[in-house]
């Protein structure tokens, strides 16, 4: 390191030194009667007027918390945050937002389908191994399956085989569907873990009608 770089680190360290100690919440005297180093002295440093003797850095880094790079200013910058993956657009103007990034078992997805600018026609529908469990987040959404014709609003699940001849569409031209899916390829499908009510015991819960 060049002589004007080591000058400059050192008469950077002085604010470096009393921002740590604000963020501490420590007064000069409180630092002094913990580390040893009287007031003066500690506040000859922070204004530039003393320069910090390694031992001096050394006892004040464990004081107030920081590493010597932090208080040299040669900390080496925080990894950037991974960036959410890019919606994927397809030609029907829906946007798949990918949820999961691991190849095999569940694959989770959030879907966005535009608003209509008029009444649509019967989704087209697909056939394929698998299944899906699908929940509406947003507006009101048309799911084709097999001969039935169900329109699903926020809250509404939906789970089916995928080898069923399915689709989706905007159910009316109102505003936008959002709506999240989750898919086992191999036939993998959400487990409900949900514990026995307190006070019930074992007793097993009245299942509705299909």
């Amino acid at each position: 390191m060049a002589v004007d770089n080591v000058e400059g680190t050192l008469a950077a360290m002085g604010p470096r030194l009393r921002a740590a100690r604000e963020h501490h919440g420590a007064t000069l005297a409180g630092v002094g009667c913990a580390t040893g180093i009287s007031a003066s002295t500690l506040s000859r440093i922070e204004t530039g007027r003393r320069k910090p003797t390694l031992e001096v850095l050394l006892q004040l880094s464990k004081e107030y918390g920081v590493s010597l790079d932090e208080l040299a200013g040669t900390a080496p910058a925080p990894a950037a945050e991974p960036r959410a993956p890019a919606p994927l657009s397809f030609g029907d103007a829906k946007a798949v937002l990918p949820l999961t990034r691991y190849v095999g078992g569940l694959h989770a997805h959030k879907h966005v389908l535009p608003a209509l600018a008029g009444p649509p026609p019967r989704p087209r529908q697909v056939s394929h191994h698998g299944h899906e469990w699908l929940c509406v987040l947003y507006g009101r959404l048309w799911l084709a399956l097999g001969d039935q014709d169900l329109i699903l609003t926020p809250g509404d699940v939906a789970e089916f085989d995928t080898r069923t001849p399915h689709g989706v569409t905007n159910a009316s031209p109102g505003g936008p569907v959002e709506y999240l899916i989750m898919f086992g390829p191999q036939g993998e499908r959400p487990r409900p873990r949900t514990p026995p009510a307190a006070g019930r015991g074992n007793r097993q819960p009245n299942r509705a009608q299909a």
